[in-house]
């Protein structure tokens, strides 16, 4: 082909290609001229989307929406597993695999659960899932949240963390209560409760599913008087008796429906009439009546009383005597619920720690003094009892075919010489 023609052909391509781009402005012009077409164009385009995208009609979702990797939170990547989780008394708590407690036969030494120092012990343990709540409960009367994986993990030498690091406290705020929640009462249901008793002797009963909204700040349980305090706190089921210990010696046992259910701000009802400076050292859960009442007062005497010499009354009452507290008892410390085979840990205001066993401490009528528990040096008093849930490492020969998973924490020592004085 000559170059001449290709020149030509050039020539004409852009003459055409002019011609087309005039006739667009022209048509673009005319448009912006004609708010008609403009209506027009836009209803097109429209409708156009409308069926290309179902954009106003009625059908399914096109599109799957899928959580992102980035949005999950550290409790997504908790492995659910079992924990056996330790509060010793002066309030260092922590977390271990409950593989590290094997089973062992009849007989056997056992584990310790936690180094603890001369003035402490374990005063709560349980086996709990990762993904369960354990409900703190303070004397201000606040609920504190805690998962179990947020409790810090150890091995067996280690003491712990203490648990008043792990809330925003406020200045004289202290944990008393710490209540797992697991199995069926992890997910919060109706049928049960929380039970609590302030020092004041006022009871309240909350339904547990008010307390299923965790909050980091904590959340009040009871509204509390000026100079009151939360003492103590239970979950029940409704079909329990509870039990109310003065520091005068008195008791009361009432059915628990004698309270009705109330909301978490309500101040509560009277559970116990006190006279002017008394008040409510325990509240206790009755679960069976071959359980024991172990009472203990500040000048170091004590008494196991079968419960069952607790009849029932209404609440509100002044109740009746659990120990006489004479010049020589002083007023009741503390009441907890105990069986033969428990040991028990009574210390001091001086820091003198006993552990001896229940079954030493013989079972005595309600109007008794009791016998003595602790011999107090001059210028001290006793000033707490408690359960202690870990057997001596030392025990006699058991007859059940194996030991329990946890173990001891080395033998304690032994009551000082029981005193069998006369029941008055």
């Amino acid at each position: 082909m000559r170059l001449q023609r290709l020149t030509g052909l050039e020539q004409d391509k852009i003459v055409n290609e002019y011609k087309e781009v005039m006739e667009q402005i022209a048509d673009l012009l005319d448009i912006l001229s004609k708010p008609t077409r403009v209506t027009a164009i836009i209803t097109d385009e429209l409708t156009a989307a409308k069926n290309d995208f179902g954009i106003g009609v009625k059908d399914e979702r096109r599109s799957t929406i899928e959580h992102n990797a980035t949005d999950l939170g550290t409790e997504d990547l908790i492995t659910p597993q079992d924990l056996v989780v330790t509060l010793s008394h002066s309030g260092y708590m922590k977390s271990q695999p409950v593989s590290e407690y094997r089973a062992q036969k009849r007989g056997g030494r056992g584990k310790q659960a936690m180094a603890t120092k001369d003035d402490d012990w374990i005063d709560q343990l349980f086996i709990a899932n990762t993904h369960d709540y354990i409900l703190c409960f303070s004397n201000r009367g606040r609920l504190y949240w805690l998962k179990v994986w947020e409790v810090p993990q150890g091995s067996r030498n280690s003491r712990g963390k203490p648990i008043v690091n792990m809330f925003p406290l406020q200045d004289g705020e202290k944990i008393t209560v710490v209540l797992p929640l697991s199995g069926e009462n992890r997910v919060f249901p109706e049928d049960r409760y929380v039970f609590m008793s302030t020092s004041l002797g006022t009871v309240k009963k909350t339904p547990l599913s008010d307390f299923s909204n965790p909050r980091k700040a904590g959340i009040i349980a009871v509204d509390l008087d000026e100079g009151d305090f939360l003492i103590g706190a239970a979950l029940t089921d409704g079909q329990h008796d509870v039990m109310l210990f003065s520091d005068s010696g008195k008791a009361v046992r009432f059915d628990e429906n004698d309270v009705r259910p109330m909301g978490r701000t309500a101040r509560g009802v009277r559970g116990m009439n006190l006279e002017e400076g008394q008040q409510v050292i325990a509240l206790l859960v009755a679960e069976n009546e071959q359980q024991s009442v172990l009472t203990a007062t500040e000048n170091g005497f004590g008494k196991r009383t079968p419960i069952t010499e607790y009849t029932r009354h209404g609440r509100g009452t002044k109740g009746m005597i659990a120990i006489q507290t004479s010049e020589r008892n002083g007023k009741v410390v503390a009441a907890t619920l105990v069986e033969a085979s428990d040991e028990i840990m009574l210390i001091t205001t001086g820091g003198v720690l006993i552990r001896t066993r229940v079954a030493e401490i013989r079972e005595m009528g309600r109007a008794t003094q009791g016998v003595t528990l602790i011999a107090v040096e001059d210028g001290t008093k006793l000033s707490g009892l408690q359960r202690v849930v870990e057997s001596d490492a030392e025990e006699d020969k058991a007859e059940g075919d194996v030991e329990g998973a946890v173990g001891a924490e080395g033998s304690g020592d032994t009551a000082a010489g029981e005193s069998d004085a006369a029941a008055e």
